[in-house]
């Protein structure tokens, strides 16, 4: 994944709050126990409206504690530092969406640490990252890359990093469009929750597509790169998830899709790079 060196990042897309941003310990209503916390990222990871376990308070009004237009400004910056590749990443998926969405809106991405107050209410890094569409921002624990390799068993790399961002800005993509009103909060294999997260991943996939298009990226993503994306896929995958947790897999419990399910909406969307191609509402999934 090579950045082109000329590229300018806009750094003002991406605010990065630091430790405990404007967060308010207590709100999260989390389960006993490691199957609790699990069940949870299951329930959250990779875009679910925090604010049904949080209590949906409004944002504390938080202030960045770094200036990353300081630190990322091209290309260059961003192929040597994990902040500014944040920055040219969300900048290329933001581009390519305002091109596809008429009167599109931007969302901006918080970088956090240890907690966050947000306009879905107050959240720890726990929940991983997360899509809010009450106040049309992405937030990001980066600790979570780790997560997503020393308890999910993800190989990680930097494309890997970029696909949970694609995925969260694919939401924000649904949400500008009205998807993501008509799903209800239901679980299960054949769910509207399993839908709109595979519809999602199907999104990230497109974007992954024409990303080089987007004038961030120096050359399309090489295989090794849409394997990293895969790997994650299946890391995250409910199945993979709860079977880690508990030993078994219960589809009634589904959020999110199986690995194999979000693996073949990632590369159904990067196969085709068309948007119209991600109806996963539609038929079997």
């Amino acid at each position: 994944m090579d950045f082109d060196d000329r590229a300018q990042l806009d750094a003002s897309q991406v605010e990065d709050v630091g430790r405990g941003g404007g967060f308010r310990g207590g709100g999260l209503a989390v389960g006993g126990g490691a199957a609790g916390i699990i069940a949870l990222i299951v329930a959250l990871i990779f875009g679910v409206n925090p604010g049904n376990i949080t209590g949906g308070d409004d944002p504390a009004g938080l202030q960045p504690t770094s200036d990353l237009s300081a630190q990322c400004k091209t290309g260059a910056d961003a192929d040597q530092s994990e902040k500014c590749r944040v920055v040219g990443v969300v900048n290329s998926i933001q581009k390519y969406w305002s091109e596809q969405i008429q009167g599109y809106s931007g969302a901006k991405t918080t970088l956090f640490s240890g907690g966050v107050q947000t306009g879905c209410g107050a959240a720890d890094s726990s929940v991983g990252p997360f899509y809010c569409p009450t106040d049309k921002h992405v937030y990001l624990d980066l600790s979570f890359f780790d997560e997503l390799q020393s308890r999910f068993g993800a190989k990680g790399g930097p494309f890997a990093q970029a696909y949970v961002i694609a995925h969260e800005y694919g939401h924000h993509a649904q949400d500008l469009l009205g998807t993501m009103n008509r799903v209800g909060q239901d679980q299960g294999a054949e769910s509207g929750s399993v839908r709109l997260e595979l519809q999602a991943d199907c999104y990230a996939g497109v974007w992954a597509k024409n990303a080089v298009d987007t004038g961030f990226y120096a050359e399309p993503f090489t295989d090794a790169d849409i394997q990293e994306a895969l790997d994650a896929a299946a890391a995250v995958g409910d199945d993979h998830i709860q079977e880690q947790a508990q030993g078994s897999v219960n589809p009634d419990a589904f959020t999110h899709g199986t690995s194999a399910q979000r693996q073949k909406w990632f590369t159904n969307g990067y196969s085709s790079g068309d948007p119209a191609r991600c109806d996963t509402f539609s038929g079997g999934i």
